[in-house]
């Protein structure tokens, strides 16, 4: 091959590179941008009255003073509409059967849309969920309720040949000739003064628990959950797996049987994470019983089982990049092969060994299929350090899953679902962080 060829092949092969790079990156932008931007929205947005009286009332927060004036500036502007409700109320009652039959289904649907907005409108039942006790909290909701209010969706089904087509048609025309055609204009543009939004910082999304299910509240008890379950997991599999990592690389001789446990450990390590969660449920809970139902024990039990072939692994590895003058050196001394191990080997090995640990603990806050059986819950509070021998807790792996595909109003707490995805991904950067800084000091510490 000549000059010119091998260089034409390095630059080529350069741009390749260089261009796969730019794409990845683009790609994890793509990814991360809406992620964060709409994970911050849920601590940072602009929030209404009512999630102000929900925090009032829900966590005592807030100036009582304070409230107590936006609130009765709110109403002072609400009178107007449940003045109007009651005036068509009575008119309606008025109207022959013909005509009540039209109307009276049309008012229903605007009255459920002004509780979705406003909250209770007087005269109701005390609702039993605070979902039903406050309007919207959040501003950008208040606006798609204000739409759903001000606009109804019809279908055309004109055309026999194609789909029915979607439209929407003025609302207040339904009620063209009536009193009640004054509500609509009124409250679209009195909606500043009824809601009085405001941009508000609401670190409680972190530090809260969540209130009915998550429609209100924070993500505390799936944080501290994850911590638990991660933690718990790391406390189990670390001095198990550098305990095996020692017996793989000083004590094992070649033969069938460490070949056999070197393939178990290689196989586990490849496992699906799922198999790792019905193992749990089949041989923690139900043959061991390590409690009764899910726990926090059981979860973390199984976690460990799934990071100690990478913990093995890594530890080998370390343990193995020592250089052997090192233990030549300490055993030349008179040292025992034991406190060579322990004095010598280990501290040499540790940054890998620390690295390959928190790396592990990373995956072990992320995992989600290991723990539905074994520990997560999809609502819970937060537990103290008593309870995690027998009590399950929320998690975010968890959590994120469930409020994204089973929550019955999963498109109203998207903001909940991104911030726990944000929070997620934060925990885990700040781990993988950390073994970055905790192998460079030590390192630096090592070589003096």
């Amino acid at each position: 091959m000549n000059l010119g060829t091998r260089k034409l092949l390095d630059r080529s092969f350069t741009a390749l590179g260089i261009s796969s790079i730019v794409i990845m990156g683009l790609m994890l932008l793509v990814v991360l941008v809406p992620i964060v931007s709409n994970g911050i929205g849920a601590i940072v947005f602009k929030s209404t009255i009512e999630h102000r009286k929900m925090l009032y009332h829900e966590f005592n927060r807030g100036d009582k003073a304070d409230l107590q004036r936006e609130i009765a500036s709110s109403d002072a502007s609400r009178k107007e509409i449940y003045r109007m409700l009651d005036t068509f109320d009575a008119e309606l009652s008025k109207m022959d059967e013909t005509r009540q039959q039209e109307y009276r289904e049309k008012f229903e649907q605007v009255k459920n849309s002004l509780r979705a907005l406003l909250g209770p409108i007087p005269g109701d039942e005390e609702p039993a969920l605070a979902r039903l006790k406050y309007g919207q909290t959040r501003w950008e909701k208040a606006e798609e309720k204000l739409h759903e209010l001000l606009f109804e969706k019809k279908w055309d089904y004109s055309n026999p040949d194609e789909m029915a087509k979607e439209y929407e048609v003025s609302r207040s025309a339904s009620f063209e000739g009536t009193s009640l055609v004054r509500l609509f204009p009124y409250v679209e543009k009195n909606i500043d003064r009824l809601l009085q939004p405001e941009w508000t910082f609401y670190w409680g999304f972190i530090t809260d628990s969540s209130v009915d299910a998550h429609f209100f509240g924070g993500i505390w008890p799936e944080i501290q959950g994850t911590l638990f379950l991660a933690v718990g997991a790391m406390l189990f599999a670390f001095p198990l797996g550098v305990i095996g990592a020692i017996y793989f690389t000083e004590y094992a001789r070649d033969g069938f049987l460490t070949s056999l446990l070197r393939s178990a450990n290689s196989t586990l390590a490849g496992v699906p994470s799922i198999v790792f969660g019905l193992f749990g449920l089949t041989f923690f809970i139900n043959t061991l019983k390590v409690s009764e139902s899910k726990s926090v024990l059981a979860g973390s039990l199984t976690l460990a089982i799934m990071i100690l072939p990478t913990i093995i692994r890594s530890s080998e590895e370390a343990i193995l990049a020592v250089p052997k003058t090192y233990k030549e050196a300490s055993l030349g001394l008179g040292s025992t092969k034991w406190n060579t191990i322990i004095k010598v080997i280990l501290p040499a090995a540790l940054p890998g060994i620390l690295t390959g640990g928190v790396l592990s603990l990373g995956r072990a806050a992320g995992e989600t299929a290991p723990i539905i059986f074994t520990a997560a819950v999809s609502v819970g509070s937060a537990i103290g350090l008593a309870d995690v021998l027998s009590s399950p807790t929320p998690a975010l792996s968890w959590n994120i899953y469930n409020l994204a595909s089973e929550h019955e109003a999963a498109a109203e707490i998207r903001h909940v679902q991104y911030g726990m995805v944000l929070a997620l991904m934060t925990i885990v950067t700040l781990l993988n962080m950390s073994a970055i800084v905790l192998r460079a000091r030590i390192s630096k510490k090592l070589k003096g």
